[in-house]
């Protein structure tokens, strides 16, 4: 079986309990581990898969606490970095209005650096580049570049989901995607929510941005559309894979279950190109995708509400 290697952020998110106040009024805060490439990383490793994450936490208790909760779930963390720099910092609150009070203390994620040893365990392995911060900057943002370059090189197959967050790119929405362009390009596989596809391509219609994206370059679309389903765009199929019914509690964390589940299910295949030659396959992938974004909605907290290979064949 393939590694899938994970490369991004890994940061404390503090939910406020109570919410319908904004941060200012909230008082008490439950500590949890987030960052989508490091929830991705886990989805894969609880369906038996290899996950690996790629990232910089700091050398403080907190870093402590995330590298803990990766071994936990048995994600090679080997490449793990650590920082004098204080760990990255989220602090999340939903306020009266719906709206959600964010306040974002960027620290160790970003100064992630380039290892070219990493290099030698990508042939014929997956990248994931599915960082919600690595175009803002830093060294983090040089060095997903890098791997990029080496993955072109190394006959791996990959992934890219630009993971926007407006409260990261207020008012400079245009550069996020300039920034994304040479991942859509060069990726096989591009995962979108419906608002990522319809910025990047400047199209409502789901149908035109699809088009859009596959001229820029990536051969596999989907974008996932809640409980109606995920679409999915290729070279011999489009079409709208339904999802199963459950009750939400929490939808934290199920687009990473989504993309890690597809990723755990393309690492096992002996040859990508059945992929770009058979829809049937991707097709069952995202169904089963699909299964796995939902279940992880029936629970709290995305890596522990994340399912396992038993709980998502049963």
């Amino acid at each position: 079986m393939r590694k899938v290697f994970c490369i991004g952020e890994l940061l404390i998110d503090f939910v406020a309990e109570k919410q319908g106040n904004d941060l200012s009024k909230a008082i008490e805060f439950t500590k949890k581990a987030g960052g989508a490439p490091a929830n991705v990383a886990c989805a894969i490793s609880k369906l038996g898969g290899r996950g690996v994450f790629v990232g910089c936490v700091g050398d403080d208790p907190f870093g402590n606490f995330l590298i803990d909760t990766l071994k936990r779930e048995s994600v090679d963390v080997s490449f793990v970095q650590r920082s004098k720099t204080f760990t990255t910092l989220a602090f999340v609150s939903l306020a009266e209005d719906g709206e959600r009070d964010f306040v974002f203390s960027r620290g160790a994620d970003k100064e992630l650096a380039y290892e070219a040893e990493l290099r030698k365990d990508f042939n014929g392995n997956l990248l994931h580049l599915g960082a919600a911060t690595a175009l803002l900057g830093g060294t983090l943002e040089k060095t997903y570049g890098k791997y990029l370059f080496d993955a072109l090189t190394k006959d791996m197959f990959i992934s890219f989901d630009p993971n926007f967050r407006s409260d990261l790119w207020k008012e400079n929405e245009q550069q996020f995607v300039k920034k994304c362009m040479p991942f859509v390009e060069k990726s096989h596989l591009c995962k979108f929510s419906l608002e990522e596809a319809q910025l990047l391509s400047g199209k409502e219609d789901i149908h035109e941005a699809c088009g859009f994206l596959h001229e820029i370059g990536t051969k596999i679309i989907t974008i996932t559309l809640g409980k109606e389903g995920t679409l999915l765009s290729a070279n011999n199929v489009r079409k709208i894979v339904p999802s199963i019914e459950v009750k939400p509690v929490d939808t934290t964390g199920a687009g990473d279950a989504f993309i890690g589940c597809l990723l755990q299910q393309v690492a096992v295949l002996d040859n990508f190109n059945q992929l770009f030659e058979d829809g049937s396959i991707l097709l069952k992938m995202v169904e089963k995708a699909n299964k796995a974004g939902a279940l992880t909605t029936t629970d709290y907290g995305a890596i522990a509400a994340m399912p396992t290979k038993s709980q998502l064949e049963d």
